[in-house]
């Protein structure tokens, strides 16, 4: 699908067809936004352009030079945008095409950050008077959206860390979730320093017109203050981990603590147990019929000393 966002007497207007780039003049166009498009609708920007358009593996390519490049006609940046899921989050790679004042987008998904800027150009048209200024319009949503995301990890590594300290039930699937987590806040991460390449480079760019630098500047610090905000969520993450494999380790050696005293307490009666049980007659003990109550005696009075010596100990 191809949406194309122009001006015409002040108002903005928006074309579905690619056919209609022989009547729109290239100084009208503000945005031509190619969703998942057809090879007609690609071939046709591209010839409207003047230049070619990356396909999806060059773009989703990790190399800075990959991520943004620029030709005597155009510049090319390709960035992550993040996709929230139930339980973690999924990358979809967005590439921007700026040809002079026309910004072309290509994505294979769905986005609010570009459904919040059709309805924003739209209602406001006299604020987009080029495409510059619609590609900084997305990248400061696109932002929001990732300090959003940042700011609900945060609230998830509070709620597990009230979990822990009020010694509720912990269990593997407790630590799985946190491992989920930190996952989630690594990839975050990773989007996030993603962007800050991308728009260091198209700083650095001549062709980007120095009237928008000042709006890039802030969004570089957005984003450090975002990095921080990972860095420290990860630091909380590995504390919060640590603190659960410390609990299972003490739940668990209070449990061999258990069986190893109680092990130890058996002992001597089994001994006695198994020393009376022999078939041998014992003189001493005679043919009394309180012969029992004396080997019984002799155990009891063996657990009763290792529990004591235990308890004296603090052993348990």
């Amino acid at each position: 699908m191809i949406e194309i966002f122009y001006k015409n007497d002040g108002q903005m207007m928006v074309s579905q067809s690619e056919t209609d780039f022989a009547i729109i003049p290239k100084e009208n166009v503000i945005w031509i936004d190619l969703f998942t498009p057809t090879g007609e609708e690609k071939r046709a920007v591209e010839s409207y352009l003047g230049t070619t358009i990356q396909n999806r593996a060059q773009a989703e390519e990790i190399e800075i030079s990959s991520r943004f490049s620029e030709t005597e006609h155009a510049i090319f940046a390709n960035t992550s945008f993040l996709i929230p899921g139930p339980d973690e989050y999924n990358e979809e790679t967005v590439s921007f095409i700026l040809a002079g004042d026309i910004l072309t987008t290509l994505r294979e998904c769905p986005l609010k950050s570009f459904t919040d800027l059709q309805r924003r150009l739209m209602a406001f048209p006299k604020m987009y008077d080029s495409g510059h200024v619609a590609f900084l319009s997305i990248l400061e949503q696109r932002i929001d959206l990732d300090a959003d995301m940042v700011e609900l990890v945060s609230k998830d590594i509070n709620q597990y860390n009230r979990k822990v300290s009020v010694g509720e039930d912990i269990s593997e699937e407790f630590l799985i979730d946190i491992n989920l987590l930190q996952e989630n806040t690594m990839l975050i991460r990773e989007n996030i320093i993603d962007k800050q390449r991308v728009i260091s480079s198209i700083l650095k760019s001549p062709k980007y017109p120095k009237e928008y630098h000042s709006r890039l500047n802030v969004l570089l610090k957005d984003i450090s203050s975002l990095i921080n905000h990972t860095d420290f969520g990860f630091e909380r993450l590995e504390y919060l981990q640590n603190t659960v494999l410390g609990i299972i380790n003490l739940d668990q050696n209070k449990i061999m603590k258990v069986f190893t005293l109680v092990s130890l307490m058996l002992m001597p009666p089994t001994l006695i147990a198994s020393f009376f049980g022999m078939n041998v007659r014992f003189g001493w003990l005679g043919e009394s019929s309180w012969s029992w109550l004396i080997v019984f005696a002799l155990m009891s009075v063996s657990t009763i000393g290792i529990f004591w010596i235990f308890k004296k100990r603090k052993m348990f």
